[in-house]
């Protein structure tokens, strides 16, 4: 088969390419291969006579106006190009609780995304995973404010993004399944003890003050907005066994 990754020298992306590589033919296709799905940018191109479109991307701006137009723009430019060369499955990444978060400009512009998918004719799949291991540190910069660190005891459920990465090499080879597919982590824990835990093996103790409204990506989360309802695939992978080992220490 022949995969063209949107993103793919991202995080995931990346690690998606290396998965498929020995067996598929695949293109990574990001700005930095030539590849825009903003502007169209080489798009028909590395789409062509491809089977599968990975979508991984993600904005590079998460202002609510920039990430609306990002997803919007990109989604409407690759679903088009592949309609014109007969893709036979589109597969995108998105996130648990992307529906309930219209609080939020960058959920509200994945929402978009989304239904754009919905409404194509390219047969699709979409898979919603929890955070990635590896945001932690993001979660605990974004939550420092003037006089401590605040952070939500909302649950949430994280998963390595290895093995994220290997579901979507595993969807590559299977039917469209025309739904959401929710991942997850093995293990469902509040937010601050996420983050506790990180800040520990960092050796940066800080005094997490739990901010039942700490908003995520401008949004206040009810307790189990960011955990799945019916996941289909539990990593056995534990934050504490991963965070463990020296190479995920960044």
């Amino acid at each position: 088969m022949k995969i063209v990754i949107i993103g793919g020298t991202g995080l995931i992306g990346s690690q998606l390419t290396n998965l498929l590589k020995d067996k598929h033919e695949v293109i990574v296709a990001s700005p930095n291969t030539g590849v825009n799905t903003l502007t169209g940018e080489g798009l028909d191109n590395a789409l062509e006579n491809a089977d599968v479109v990975v979508d991984v991307s993600n904005s590079p701006s998460f202002a609510d106006d920039d990430v609306m137009n990002f997803f919007k723009t990109s989604t409407s430019n690759l679903l088009e190009a592949e309609k014109k060369a007969n893709v036979k499955h589109h597969i995108a990444l998105s996130v648990v609780g992307t529906q309930k978060l219209s609080a939020s400009g960058y959920f509200r512009a994945k929402q978009v995304q989304e239904e754009l998918i919905g409404s194509s004719s390219i047969p699709y799949s979409i898979v919603h995973a929890t955070q990635f291991f590896e945001f932690a540190g993001g979660v605990a910069a974004s939550s420092v404010k003037e006089n401590g660190m605040f952070v939500t005891d909302a649950f949430v459920q994280p998963i390595a993004s290895s093995e994220v990465a290997a579901f979507l090499a595993k969807t590559v080879e299977e039917k469209p399944n025309l739904g959401i597919a929710e991942i997850a982590g093995p293990e469902r824990m509040p937010m601050n003890y996420w983050i506790e835990n990180y800040l520990s093996v960092m050796n940066r103790p800080s005094e997490i003050t739990i901010e039942k409204e700490a908003p995520y990506f401008g949004a206040v989360l009810e307790k189990d907005t960011l955990v799945p309802e019916k996941a289909v695939f539990e990593s056995n992978i534990r934050y504490q066994d991963w965070i463990a080992d020296p190479k995920n220490q960044r």
